[in-house]
């Protein structure tokens, strides 16, 4: 029984995909085989599993170095090498179709802070500013600790943030994250900032967690 909340339409447009890995971020061009307001089917040289949560740009313009929204998305599906579309060409496919895997990706919505990550009722608000959803990469490590993990951030304020992060750090840690320098963020950029954890959230169906962190003053 098809399940699909949106009509898919097939059309060849270019997509960024990037993801997280134990050794840093990759990324990976590709042109899809269908869209939908809900999700993309994309050929992937990469193997994914079902659940891996990715950040999608789309459509993506090789030319543009920054200014490219990037959205959240889950891998929901893996089909063989296929074009995708039962059998059928995409709109503007050559005759040559991708051997590639192909995943379904669905959008995710923002993510919710309705708990502290260790069971208990979310806190009273504290945030000083309002913050906007906005999908950009930055660099995470321990104040003691030299390596650091390259993650994606959820949303941003001008005090505080959210990422999303494959390590485990404990409440009120130190941090210091950075910016690439044309990253498109409220905080300086090209220079480490202190910051503190002072939320950890998990995420459903994912080994992933959000954390948040406001800076030091």
């Amino acid at each position: 029984m098809d399940r699909r909340e949106h009509h898919r339409a097939q059309l060849r447009l270019p997509v960024r995909l990037r993801w997280n890995t134990p050794f840093g971020q990759k990324t990976e061009l590709c042109k899809t085989l269908d869209i939908s307001r809900g999700g993309l089917l994309v050929p992937c040289s990469e193997a994914h599993s079902p659940g891996v949560p990715l950040w999608v740009t789309f459509p993506y313009d090789p030319s543009m170095r920054e200014g490219q929204p990037e959205m959240l998305a889950k891998v929901v599906r893996i089909a063989p090498g296929s074009n995708g579309s039962n059998g059928h060409a995409p709109v503007g496919a050559g005759k040559k179709l991708t051997d590639a895997p192909a995943m379904a990706l669905h959008f995710q919505p923002t993510l919710p802070a309705e708990s502290n990550g260790n069971g208990h009722a979310r806190e009273r608000e504290r945030r000083c500013g309002p913050r906007r959803p906005l999908a950009v990469p930055l660099r995470v490590r321990l104040e003691h600790v030299p390596w650091f993990e390259e993650a994606m951030t959820i949303d941003v304020s001008a005090q505080g943030l959210r990422f999303l992060s494959s390590r485990e750090y404990a409440m009120g840690a130190n941090l210091l994250v950075s910016f690439e320098p044309l990253a498109s963020v409220p905080w300086p950029t090209g220079t480490e900032i202190a910051s503190r954890v002072v939320r950890i959230e998990a995420v459903p169906h994912s080994s992933a967690l959000a954390v948040t962190i406001t800076r030091q003053s």
